[in-house]
């Protein structure tokens, strides 16, 4: 055995209404591996709580499964384990909670009460994987259409952060494709626009290659900012030659700027959430989703190698569909008024 105790954060919070019961109510195995992980690991008391409740849910497992402790099986824990994801415990909660049981038959082992750890191979169900968040169709038509007047006493900053939303949003490029995007085609460019064919082309994940077409709105915003960008550019700086989007200083923004500056913008554009690149991409690819219902088109325009990555999607498809099924029709749960159909938000074009 040469697994460690798992420390505090492996053990699940308290439920509301549950007390952490003594360590004289508790079987006189559970009551030393305590002692040993209060006193000889010098573990804080709330800790030691933690593990408390997790080992009484044990105890509590086996006395009525009719075994003992050092005679639980591997099929015994995976019983429990569905039990608890049927209750409706989270996945993170039941790995909580087997992390702490994992600890103390670690240390069953090295006392030499069990001949093996039953809870080694036992894993959790998977947690949901969190939808991305993605903006509105109006929030993200607010954020692209703000401009503030003369930002910092600076056109030039104006310029190039509105230049930078409307690619983020109406092309739906990484920010590390954004990056890299140079004012001209050449052989070291990672990335480019020609403006003339209204396509930006970037540099993507694996190093592979798209290209991805540039709405007129973007188009606008970029000229914009070549009109004021000669101002800055200086030759011989790292990228501010050939780079599209540089600071005063001449020189290539980093992601960290654009991130900070994107921030900014949407608060001052009064979001109530703050942007961040990625969201605008994800903001993208739904709303065209939602306008053409054409999967594989997103995936293409995203650049994902497999269609997997672009279902996620189709969720987010679905609960936009869902309220406006819960706003208009006159048996949705919300209890919609019959003739109440809500206004349809037309999604740009890009």
């Amino acid at each position: 055995m040469t697994q460690t105790a798992p420390l505090a954060s492996g053990f699940s919070e308290p439920e509301p209404d549950s007390t952490p019961g003594s360590v004289s109510e508790s079987h006189p195995l559970v009551q030393r591996y305590l002692e040993h992980v209060r006193v000889e690991k010098r573990l804080a008391q709330r800790t030691v709580e933690l593990y408390t409740l997790d080992l009484e849910k044990l105890q509590a497992n086996a006395a009525q499964a009719g075994v003992a402790l050092t005679d639980v099986h591997n099929t015994h824990l995976r019983r429990w384990v569905a039990q608890m994801h049927g209750a409706g415990r989270s996945g993170r909660g039941i790995a909580l909670i087997l992390s702490g049981w994992r600890g103390f038959y670690t240390w069953l082992g090295r006392e030499g009460l069990v001949a093996g750890n039953p809870v080694q191979d036992i894993r959790a169900p998977k947690a949901a994987k969190p939808l991305p968040k993605a903006l509105s169709v109006d929030e993200a038509v607010q954020l692209a259409s703000y401009q503030s007047k003369g930002d910092e006493g600076d056109p030039h900053l104006e310029a190039r952060d509105h230049c930078i939303t409307e690619l983020l949003y109406g092309c739906g490029l990484r920010i590390g494709e954004l990056v890299g995007l140079d004012v001209r085609a050449s052989g070291q460019a990672r990335g480019w626009v020609d403006m003339d064919a209204a396509e930006a082309h970037v540099l993507g994940k694996g190093s592979k290659r798209r290209s991805v077409p540039v709405g007129r709105k973007a188009l606008q915003a970029l000229q914009a900012w070549l009109a004021v960008r000669s101002s800055w550019a200086r030759e011989g700086t790292p990228g501010g030659g050939q780079a599209l989007f540089i600071n005063q200083r001449g020189t290539r923004l980093t992601p960290q700027h654009i991130r900070v500056r994107l921030k900014q913008r949407s608060l001052k554009a009064g979001l109530a959430t703050p942007v961040h690149p990625h969201m605008l991409r994800h903001s993208f690819a739904s709303h065209v989703l939602q306008s053409s219902g054409d999967l594989r088109a997103v995936q293409e325009l995203l650049g994902h190698a497999s269609i997997t990555s672009t279902q996620i999607y189709t969720r987010l498809d679905f609960q936009h569909l869902a309220k406006v099924y819960d706003a208009a029709h006159p048996r949705a749960l919300s209890g919609g008024l019959p003739g109440k159909v809500p206004v349809k938000t037309s999604v740009p074009k890009i």
